[in-house]
């Protein structure tokens, strides 16, 4: 059944449709509008968003905030002399989550194995606790390993450097504030590899949603990047609306392997909603999704009632969703699991259809590209 068959999801984008940075004013992004009961494409922007909703639509926002999760360290081996020091070796981490007090989820781009150090400057390390090496077709991800790891302060002042300790200092672990506060002041807005270009000043604000609170997300929900200040407080003051929050992890940035998508193990993400929003999303009689993170969140609790944990469910044409009648969503990259879950909502072949649609109009594809609402 090609639904269920990788390859389906394929696609071919010009490399000049890919957005590498926002268009100002937000309401100014191309909006593409197809209502299924009419099988009927309009082209507009951002500005009409609200006219194509129905007055008595429920809005779920997805209210995540993303952390400067990604870090640059350098590798530290051992000399013949037990004098700690590092190799020179660059190395690039991005946080994805805190499994226990002080051991967290890492993805590392280098050589790196059980035991291994990396420095971050500022006298703090990470120690490699236990590896993992994952499989992927997509080359952003080969040779990236997700690893658990343990952060610490040298609490003696450097005899060498900034970047080496003496074999016997001490060690102290990083509290859950210290190592966030650390994120905080030293770590980088997470762009998507695709964007092929380093964070700036810029992205802390551009690569978040006006309407972010709960930090924890390593990817921005993107739908949500289209809405500014007024617009987002125009839409709340016209339309019912609620929040969600879903932390957007570690799936965002690997593709699927899998020939037959059935056999795809989803990725887990948290996520927390509050019981108003339960009960709002639970009396709706049409909800709009701003984004597929919200409309995972939504099916989620459709399906086993719960208000808080961790959402690992897969949306395909063969899995549709049983609550969202309405979704706002960016254009995804070719075989992946939101491009199928956009599918799940109007199946494969008409998923295709409006993305060569977009393309011919010439849209600006993913993360700060230009959006396609769904009625």
């Amino acid at each position: 059944m090609r639904e269920l068959q990788l390859a389906s999801y394929d696609y071919f984008l010009p490399k000049v449709q890919i957005a590498t940075h926002p268009i100002f004013p937000k309401e100014a992004a191309k909006l593409l509008v197809y209502e299924r009961a009419q099988d009927k494409i309009t082209h507009a922007t951002f500005k009409d968003f609200s006219k194509f909703l129905p007055p008595d639509t429920l809005l779920v926002f997805n209210n995540t905030k993303v952390l400067p999760a990604r870090l640059y360290g350098t590798k530290v081996i051992q000399d013949s002399k037990a004098q700690t020091q590092t190799s020179g070796a660059k190395i690039e981490a991005l946080f994805h989550k805190e499994i226990s007090p002080n051991v967290y989820l890492m993805q590392f781009k280098g050589r790196l194995k059980v035991g291994h150090l990396v420095s971050f400057g500022q006298g703090i390390f990470a120690r490699i606790l236990k590896s993992q090496q994952i499989e992927s077709q997509n080359p952003d991800t080969q040779g990236v390993g997700f690893k658990e790891a343990e952060f610490f302060r040298v609490s003696q002042p450097q005899t060498k450097s900034s970047q080496s300790f003496p074999q016997d200092s001490l060690e102290s672990p990083l509290s859950r504030k210290e190592f966030f506060e650390f994120l905080e002041h030293f770590g980088h807005i997470p762009l998507p590899p695709y964007l092929k270009r380093k964070d700036t000043q810029e992205d802390k604000n551009d690569y978040q949603s006006v309407f972010a609170k709960h930090l924890g997300a390593i990817a921005a929900p993107t739908a949500s990047l289209h809405f500014s200040e007024e617009s987002y407080h125009d839409l709340k003051n016209r339309f019912d609306s609620t929040e969600i929050t879903l932390h957007v992890g570690a799936g965002t940035f690997i593709g699927v392997n899998a020939e037959n998508i059935l056999e795809h193990k989803m990725h887990k993400e948290q996520f927390f909603l509050t019981q108003d929003s339960a009960n709002k999303i639970q009396n709706a009689s049409h909800i709009t999704a701003i984004g597929t993170t919200a409309v995972r969140v939504i099916e989620e609790f459709a399906r086993n009632g719960a208000l808080s944990g961790e959402c690992d469910l897969f949306l395909h044409p063969q899995n549709k969703p049983l609550k969202t009648q309405a979704i706002l969503t960016n254009f995804h990259l070719p075989k992946t699991t939101l491009l199928m879950l956009v599918a799940s909502f109007i199946g494969l072949d008409k998923t295709k259809q409006l993305y060569e649609e977009a393309i011919a109009q010439n849209y600006r594809f993913y993360s700060y590209g230009d959006g396609m609402l769904i009625l």
